[in-house]
C-alpha cells in the first residue's frame, strides 16, 4: 500500500539527493574525449580542491569509496610494506582487511568503538619502530558505524613528535563536506573520500587527495596497479580530461555539488552538521538512551549511533520505524550488529527535517515497545532555539 509524503532517508549515506543535483545529472550525456568535456573535467577536478583545502593532487575515479580506499595502498605501498591502523569502528576494520588481502603486513591498534583515533597511542607505538618499518598510519576521520570523529591533525603531530617518515592516510568518505577538513594544514598525505556522503550525491564517484610526497613514494612502490595507478591520471587530468571513461553524468552532479556548497560556505556547512548533531545527542539524552561516542568533543555532526536498552533488538525497532512512519536509519555493523541503531543528520538538511526526523524516532521508540522518556523532540528544538547558527559570509 501506497504511503501518502515523501520517505525519510535518514541513513548516514547515502544521503538525499538536492532537486538541483538530481535536474545537473540529468544532462545528456557528452563526448568525454570531445572538447566540451574539457570544461566539465577541470572544474570538477579545481573544485574537489576546495573542498580538500588543498593545493596538491585530486583524483576521481567511478567508483565506490573503496576503489578509492584501494588506490591509496596500492599506488604507495609495495608487497609487505607495513601499515599502522587504529580500530575506530566497522570501516577502520574492513579498511585493515583490505590491505591484509593486498599482502601488506597490518599492525591494527585495537579500539573500544567508542571514539576516534588516539594519538597518543600512535606517536608511542611509531617511537617504538625504531628499523621504521611502518611505511603510513591508516585512520578513519569519520567514523561512520559509531559515529565518532578521529583528530587528524593531533595524530600529524604524533607522527612528527616521533620523528618518523609515515605516511598519514585519511578515510574521510563521510566526514569530506560535512565536517571540517584540511588536507594541506593538516599535513595529510593521502585521503579517501566518496560522493554519496557530505556531497550530496549518487553513490559512483571516489576521490583521492596526494600530497607530492605520496606522489614520490608511488614512484617507488611496486604494488600491482593498472585501473588506480596515479600517474595515469596526471597527464589527462591536466586538460580536464581522463584515462578511461569517466562518470560523465556524475560529475556534472558534482560540480553542481561544488557550487551548493560554497554558495552556503564551508564554514556554515561545518557548522550546520556540527549545531544538527548537538540537537540529536539532547534528544538520545532526553529519551534515557546513551550514545555510542563516549569521547567529548569526538562526536559526529554527520551521524548519532544509539545504544538500545539491554534486551530489545535495533533492527526491530527500525523495522517499527519503517514500517510505520516511512523513514529509514541506519543499523549497527559487526560488533554492534542490532545493539545500536544510527541517525543522518548530513548533506542538504535543515532544522525542520530534523525535527521530523526525531519525530519519527521518538514516535518510533513508543511504537516498538523500546523503555525511553519522552520529550526527546522538544529537547532538540530547545537546543535548537537557544543555539542559533551563527552565519559567516559565503565564500
Amino acid at each position: 500500500m501506497r504511503q501518502a509524503g515523501r520517505h525519510f532517508l535518514q541513513i548516514p549515506g547515502p544521503s538525499a539527493v538536492p532537486d538541483r543535483i538530481l535536474s545537473a545529472i540529468g544532462r545528456q550525456t557528452i563526448d568525454h574525449r570531445g572538447p566540451d568535456f574539457a570544461e566539465v573535467g577541470l572544474k570538477a577536478l579545481n573544485g574537489m580542491k576546495s573542498i580538500f583545502k588543498t593545493e596538491q593532487h585530486v583524483f576521481i575515479y567511478p567508483s565506490s569509496g573503496t576503489g578509492a580506499w584501494e588506490a591509496a595502498l596500492v599506488n604507495t605501498m609495495s608487497p609487505g610494506d607495513k601499515v599502522l591502523m587504529f580500530e575506530t569502528g566497522h570501516f577502520a576494520t574492513l579498511w585493515n582487511k583490505m590491505a591484509t588481502k593486498l599482502g601488506i603486513r597490518t599492525e591494527f591498534l585495537e579500539g573500544d568503538w567508542r571514539g576516534g583515533a588516539e594519538p597518543d597511542r600512535i606517536e608511542a607505538r611509531l617511537r617504538e619502530d625504531t628499523n621504521q618499518e611502518i611505511k603510513a598510519v591508516c585512520v578513519v576521520h569519520n567514523e561512520t558505524s559509531t559515529g565518532s570523529v578521529s583528530p587528524i591533525a593531533d595524530v600529524r603531530r604524533a607522527i612528527d613528535a616521533a620523528g618518523h617518515p609515515a605516511l598519514l592516510m585519511v578515510d574521510t568518505i563521510s566526514g569530506l563536506a560535512s565536517i571540517d577538513f584540511r588536507f594541506d594544514e593538516w599535513g595529510v598525505d593521502v585521503c579517501v573520500s566518496g560522493s554519496q556522503k557530505g556531497l550530496m550525491l549518487p553513490p559512483g564517484l571516489s576521490f583521492n587527495a596526494v600530497s607530492e610526497r605520496a606522489m614520490k613514494m608511488a614512484e617507488r612502490a611496486t604494488m600491482p596497479r593498472s585501473y588506480w595507478d596515479w600517474h595515469d591520471m596526471v597527464g589527462p587530468n591536466e586538460t580536464g580530461y581522463f584515462p578511461y571513461t569517466p562518470g560523465t553524468n556524475l560529475l556534472y552532479g558534482l560540480n553542481e555539488a561544488i557550487d551548493m556548497l560554497h554558495e552556503e560556505g564551508l564554514d556554515n556547512v561545518f557548522a550546520r552538521h556540527a549545531r544538527h548533531g548537538a540537537a540529536t545527542r539532547a534528544a538520545v539524552r532526553a529519551w534515557g538512551l546513551e550514545v555510542l561516542c563516549a569521547r567529548q568533543g569526538q562526536e559526529s555532526g554527520v551521524l548519532t549511533a544509539v545504544l538500545m536498552p539491554r534486551g530489545h533488538s535495533a533492527d526491530a525497532f527500525r523495522a517499527t520505524t519503517l514500517q510505520h512512519y516511512d523513514i529509514s536509519l541506519g543499523n549497527g555493523l559487526s560488533k554492534v550488529a542490532d545493539k545500536v541503531f544510527r541517525i543522518g543528520h548530513l548533506g542538504d538538511f535543515n532544522d525542520l527535517m530534523l525535527m521530523a526526523t526525531l519525530s519519527g524516532v521518538e514516535m518510533g521508540l513508543a511504537k516498538a515497545g523500546v523503555p525511553h522518556e519522552s520529550g526527546g523532540v522538544q529537547a532538540a528544538m530547545e537546543h535548537l532555539k537557544d543555539n542559533p547558527q551563527a552565519r559567516v559570509a559565503a565564500e
